[in-house]
């Protein structure tokens, strides 16, 4: 248990996490909406610092990154809680916890992380991943920190549902950031995942703005956020705020926690990456085996220059800068 960043202690030994923009009041006793934020005493503390529920070797591929280091591994990071309520999450056997699922101790402390990552030579560094890294932010503060000494690269995995004042403390340590973006709407923010979308709009521009790497996945739910008309309203977002070479996963979704919702039809996934290749250079499709939105073609010349099967990788068209070896253009960061 470590004390929290970013809460002010209010009257009857209340307390206000700012953390998020949910701006939890929280009673003595109590949690915040992310379960793993407690006031005691009238201080805030982080029940998840060195709680690790997943730690092993990754390709940055599964992040999803295609456009960041193409074909290295990095090693992944999870713990508890998120400070959202999806009934689709994928992964909510870690993160719609309770205080009751967090061990008494903690199980990890960051120099363990650190040597883990610095270990193996072809480890390109951590990603913060599985759960919401926002959740056990002190925890990923720490360890990236350490990691930036080492030389190595931070990546987080994010649903972008922080304030910018803790956002902006991690910038300079954080390399790179695959963004979650589940839908265009407050209604589908506020009423599915019990959040809102103007904070994560807000973080994807002031990533944008920092110069650090960015792409964006958007889970296609049926029936949910998959219409045309603000499918098209989010493209034109994106190429217009955040640019036309954004990276964009449009993601197969499958029923899981409390959702019945069948499977995203792949007649709509292709119709959906058509209409987004009209906005933007780079749209993959992911949790589904075609082979449209799979691979990288140079958009200055058209030479394929990734080769992808799943997770294994090719990089026949690409010279060590991440250019175009047929055009000399400028597609990864490698």
């Amino acid at each position: 248990m470590k004390e929290a960043s970013y809460y002010v202690a209010l009257k009857d030994q209340k307390v206000r996490c700012e953390l998020c923009p949910h701006n939890c009041i929280i009673k003595e006793g109590k949690l915040g909406i992310c379960g793993v934020r407690k006031n005691t005493s009238g201080k805030l503390y982080s029940l998840n610092y060195g709680v690790v529920t997943g730690l092993g070797f990754d390709p940055i591929e599964k992040k999803p990154l295609y456009h960041y280091y193409p074909g290295r591994n990095i090693l992944s990071l999870g713990s508890l809680g998120c400070n959202m309520k999806c009934f689709f999450c994928q992964n909510w056997q870690i993160s719609q916890v309770n205080e009751g699922d967090l061990p008494r101790n903690p199980t990890h402390q960051p120099q363990d992380i650190v040597q883990m990552a610095t270990n193996r030579s072809d480890n390109l560094g951590v990603a913060y991943t599985y759960n919401e890294p926002a959740i056990y932010y002190e925890f990923m503060l720490d360890i990236a920190r350490a990691i930036k000494k080492q030389g190595l690269k931070n990546v987080m995995v994010t649903n972008g549902y922080i304030h910018q004042k803790p956002l902006a403390e991690l910038l300079p340590y954080m390399d790179a950031f695959s963004v979650d973006l589940k839908g265009f709407t407050e209604e589908f923010y506020r009423k599915h995942t019990a959040s809102g979308l103007q904070p994560i709009v807000e973080a994807i521009e002031q990533i944008s703005r920092s110069g650090a790497f960015m792409e964006l996945t958007n889970l296609v739910i049926p029936g949910l956020n998959d219409q045309i008309g603000k499918y098209e309203e989010m493209l034109s977002w994106i190429r217009d705020h955040i640019g036309e070479k954004t990276v964009l996963h449009i993601s197969r979704y499958y029923p899981s926690y409390k959702s019945s919702i069948g499977p995203t039809s792949v007649s709509k996934l292709k119709e959906l990456y058509t209409l987004a290749t009209q906005y933007l250079d780079y749209v993959y499709l992911g949790n589904v085996m075609l082979e449209a939105g799979s691979n990288t073609y140079c958009d200055g010349c058209g030479q394929l220059l990734v080769k992808r099967n799943g997770y294994y990788t090719r990089t026949p068209g690409l010279d060590e800068s991440g250019s175009c070896t047929q055009c000399g253009n400028k597609v990864f960061i490698r």
